[in-house]
């Protein structure tokens, strides 16, 4: 149940552009998207609820982006069957949602199943296939974006083998297919959600981000796209018992 008092102000957030035009698409405030990685116990439902007690705040439409099923690409990576994987995935996806929807409606928010973007929301969604499919040939046909994604999956395969190890070519190229599915999100979500702006909101972007909203990739987001790293400045307070 929860313990939130209604008149408590949202949390205060360090929010820094990663570049002039996602500055400009924070003022403008038309649509924020938060990511919630499913397997991250950073976003507890405390964190979450900070996080849209914060942007329901700051702007007009927001929605939260969990990447469930992509998930078990990456552990396939690590030596899951794809059937278990698969599970694991399903399983984790459907308690992040949970915890969504446990903050949303701890806030009053309407329609909360609407609010969260997976892939039962995605697949069907032709922005997104569209957007996807053009990361793909990025993928294909340009050796420097193709590395930029390559380094990116290693970096976070790293974390995940055991120490000392590094991950192999085989699973990089594997874990990469859950990069290829979030880049949409990152590149125009302001598409995929029908919005005139919107801006990503994550707490620790990897460098290819920076270098995507730096125009140093061959594959720019689109005109009113912005990213912002976005971190409450207070702890998360114990609401749920």
């Amino acid at each position: 149940m929860s313990t939130r008092e209604q008149d408590e102000p949202p949390a205060a957030m360090a929010v820094t552009p990663l570049s002039s035009g996602c500055a400009a698409a924070i003022d403008r405030a038309e649509h924020a998207c938060f990511g919630i990685s499913p397997f991250n116990s950073y976003f507890s439902v405390e964190r979450i609820w900070q996080l849209a007690a914060w942007g329901f705040g700051r702007f007009a439409d927001v929605h939260f982006f969990v990447p469930d099923a992509p998930s078990a690409f990456t552990f396939e990576a690590l030596g899951y069957t794809p059937e278990r994987a698969a599970w694991k995935a399903r399983r984790q996806g459907q308690y992040t949602r949970n915890k969504i929807l446990t903050a949303l409606g701890d806030l009053g928010i309407p329609d909360t199943e609407g609010r969260v973007l997976g892939w039962a929301e995605l697949e069907g969604n032709a922005a997104y296939a569209r957007l996807y499919a053009r990361g793909r040939r990025f993928y294909e046909g340009d050796e420097a974006f193709q590395a930029a994604c390559r380094d990116t999956t290693s970096w976070v395969l790293a974390g995940k083998v055991p120490d000392g190890q590094e991950p192999g070519e085989e699973q990089v190229e594997r874990a990469v297919e859950y990069f290829l599915a979030e880049l949409p999100m990152f590149v125009d979500t302001a598409a995929v959600v029908g919005a005139g702006s919107s801006v990503f909101c994550y707490h620790q972007p990897p460098g290819f981000l920076r270098r995507l909203y730096g125009q140093e990739l061959s594959w720019h987001p689109a005109p009113g796209q912005g990213f912002a790293v976005v971190e409450p400045l207070d702890p998360a307070p114990a609401r749920w018992n």
